[in-house]
């Protein structure tokens, strides 16, 4: 019996150690250390200028920005972001360096210090290879410039872990498979559904 309370004191103190040293590297309690479960994270605004410069892929403005808005919506910003075209040459059809002006709202996980309300979230695997939203491996192919521009400026204003990225994206030349990208990712859990006898 004796044995068995050792054992029990020695796993709470054990906890207790852990927890401390945590909230000394201000790291939250609640944090998702093992990619399962819920997380608490809060909305955070952050805004950015791209320009696409590409040679493979040519895209109009409205088309850069419903890619962009798939991408940025997978890697788990608000659905409320402003996505404005600038700088747009053309009216419509491909233009030499579309951009658009970026304000989005992006999940961070919470710390003690944090005023804002937390939401729950979770770590979700990502793959921003499949930008062309079809089932066309040649499609997504060409997207490899746009893939490692997202890389290099969109993702870091997300929480992303375990990137994994390849390229062997070369001008004017398809490569099925070439490059890559995928990163587990902060996005918010799905609302919790009424009971069948509420719902209108």
């Amino acid at each position: 019996m004796r044995l068995v309370l050792s054992r029990r004191i020695m796993r709470l103190s054990a906890a207790a150690a852990l927890l401390a040293l945590l909230a000394l590297l201000g790291v939250p309690a609640w944090a998702d250390t093992q990619g399962q479960g819920s997380v608490a994270a809060v909305w955070t605004p952050k805004e950015l200028r791209f320009v696409y410069m590409g040679f493979t892929s040519h895209y109009s403005c409205d088309g850069l920005r419903d890619a962009m808005r798939r991408v940025l919506l997978q890697l788990g910003a608000r659905k409320d972001m402003q996505l404005i075209e600038a700088p747009c040459t053309r009216a419509s059809g491909p233009t030499q360096f579309p951009g658009l002006y970026m304000k989005i709202n992006v999940l961070q996980l919470a710390d003690a210090h944090s005023d804002a309300q937390s939401v729950p979230a979770h770590w979700q695997t990502v793959d921003v290879s499949r930008i062309s939203g079809t089932a066309d491996p040649l499609q997504d192919a060409g997207q490899c410039e746009l893939v490692e521009q997202i890389k290099q400026t969109v993702l870091p204003l997300f929480s992303a872990r375990n990137v994994q990225y390849n390229s062997t994206c070369v001008p004017h030349q398809l490569t099925v498979g070439g490059t890559t990208l995928k990163a587990e990712v902060l996005v918010a859990d799905p609302p919790e559904q009424a009971p069948a006898g509420k719902q209108r």
